[in-house]
């Protein structure tokens, strides 16, 4: 009997589900460690330190049946080994065509099925058909019933497919922090220092800090990570998952993202035991169906429209958005910023490579969309930046959710607010030397200000939609509406 051909693995595909499967259990597994994709990538330092840290205990934990390799480029190393290998379907699209380049080269044998989210491509492609304009509600339910998540029958459990109105508490007054358990944090062994060390002696421009490691990155980690949430914070979720806490940057999101962005973790693994808390009363109906919406919902949902849209969808600009990104922004200089929920922001940014959605999406994309930025640079920038950011994640939340570039495809409003949103559900106004009442002036709040000075940029698209046009008509009954405009466009201190 021949032996199998081995078994590369990317730096995202490092969990048992794929190289433990009954397919590749005998195979010999091969991790490439590439100092030119190290260098082309860049982006955050602690980002670099998850993914090499992820393979090298890996390979560690495999032991004879890893071969690791280090060099200049994958090419390079495939060319070592000398012997054709299998791969699973990468995640981009510039390794995807790279990886068929190496098929046509020899250097590929096989290049298998992505087996890392739970609904394969081709049958969301079924599921998509001829749609040019896309429902996440819609996809979500069809997810629901095809996996039979929260389900009694064929209806969903409770009656409600969604309950986001009892997930939209503001944070706790008078309390700095949420005052849940903790998350599971990791320890630091050997094989992190190695890798601090191996990124100090490379010639990279990192973005961010180094800081001690605050994700899992094997399957273990992963595991105690998924237990912890599950049975100690998925039930404090759901009521303040869009509330911000200056203090509490963690406050009770799971702190999944990056193991399942590592394949670390099964997806229906972590929806199925977030749906047993639920039946064994260890967490509400609300929390439960938050939580697993996020997964089984939005981020399928996101992976299948990256490969779903034009490959020039994330060149799309809609909104004509030309302005550069400025360098207190793209230096994640948080001390350069005066208001407090954008600094904090930033800040997080800096010192972690992580804030969870609403402040990506409603403070440092808001802020982005009213003044303007270039989308394709705006979604460059999350994904450099961002320890959880790869080139599948960030065009549909940045192009389409974020910056409502794509014209609608996938969001029906752009996403923006004004100061008094940033008001009732962070807590960062109170001390801030901007007040989110206030439109005009040197205290104005550069959100209240921006949303109108937004809308009033784009006053004949927001007219024509249902969800938007009620904002142009309290616009227009501004009376400081001229001396508004005046001051935004001129504005340079945030």
């Amino acid at each position: 009997m021949s032996t199998p051909a081995p078994l590369w693995l990317f730096a995202d595909q490092l969990g048992p589900h794929i190289h433990g499967a009954d397919h590749n259990v005998d195979r010999e597994v091969v991790l490439v460690e590439s100092r030119s994709a190290l260098r082309r990538r860049a982006g955050h330092r602690q980002k670099a330190h998850l993914l090499l840290s992820g393979m090298r205990h890996l390979d560690d934990e495999l032991g004879d049946r890893s071969a690791y390799l280090r060099a200049d480029g994958y090419r390079e190393a495939l060319r070592e080994l000398g012997r054709p290998v299998v791969v699973h379907e990468p995640s981009s699209r510039s390794a995807h065509d790279f990886v068929h380049r190496l098929v046509d080269e020899g250097l590929v044998a096989e290049v298998l099925p992505n087996p890392t989210f739970a609904l394969s491509r081709a049958d969301f492609e079924e599921w998509a058909g001829t749609n040019r304009r896309f429902v996440m509600e819609n996809f979500y339910r069809s997810q629901r019933r095809r996996f039979s998540v929260l389900m009694d029958g064929d209806q969903p459990v409770g009656g409600s497919w969604n309950l986001d109105a009892d997930n939209r508490e503001p944070p706790p007054k008078r309390r700095r922090e949420l005052g849940v358990p903790q998350p599971w944090w990791p320890t630091e062994d050997e094989i992190d220092d190695r890798v601090r060390a191996d990124l100090d002696d490379l010639d990279v421009d990192w973005s961010g800090q180094d800081g001690p490691r605050l994700f899992a990155v094997t399957a273990d980690e992963a595991d105690r990570a998924l237990r912890t949430f599950v049975d100690q914070r998925l039930d404090t979720f759901g009521p303040y998952e869009d509330a911000v806490m200056a203090a509490d940057w963690p406050m009770s999101h799971s702190l999944l993202s990056v193991p399942l962005n590592l394949s670390l973790l099964d997806p229906l693994v972590v929806v199925h035991a977030a749906e047993q808390a639920y039946r064994d009363g260890a967490s509400t109906l609300a929390s439960t169906e938050g939580f697993i919406r996020q997964i089984l919902g939005w981020r399928e949902y996101v992976w299948h429209l990256y490969w779903h849209f034009d490959t020039d969808y994330v060149d799309r600009n809609e909104l004509d958005a030309h302005t550069p990104l400025p360098d207190w922004f793209t230096q994640l200089d948080a001390d350069a910023v005066t208001a407090r929920c954008l600094s904090d922001a930033l800040r997080g940014v800096r010192e972690r490579g992580w804030v969870h959605h609403i402040p990506r999406l409603m403070i440092l994309g808001s802020h982005a969309l009213q003044r303007g930025y270039d989308p394709a640079e705006l979604t460059r920038w999350f994904t450099a930046n961002f320890v959880d950011g790869y080139e599948w994640v960030m065009p549909v939340n940045v192009v389409g959710m974020s910056q409502h570039a794509d014209g609608g495809l996938m969001a029906t409003k752009p996403y923006t607010s004004g100061g008094a949103y940033l008001n009732r559900m962070t807590d960062h106004c109170r001390d801030c030397d901007f007040d989110p009442k206030v439109r005009v002036g040197d205290d104005a709040c550069p959100f209240t200000a921006g949303y109108w000075a937004f809308t009033h940029r784009h006053r004949d698209r927001l007219a024509a939609n249902q969800r938007t046009r009620r904002a142009v008509s309290s616009m227009d009954r501004l009376a400081d509406l001229e001396p508004l405009l005046e001051q935004e466009a001129h504005r340079e201190t945030f």
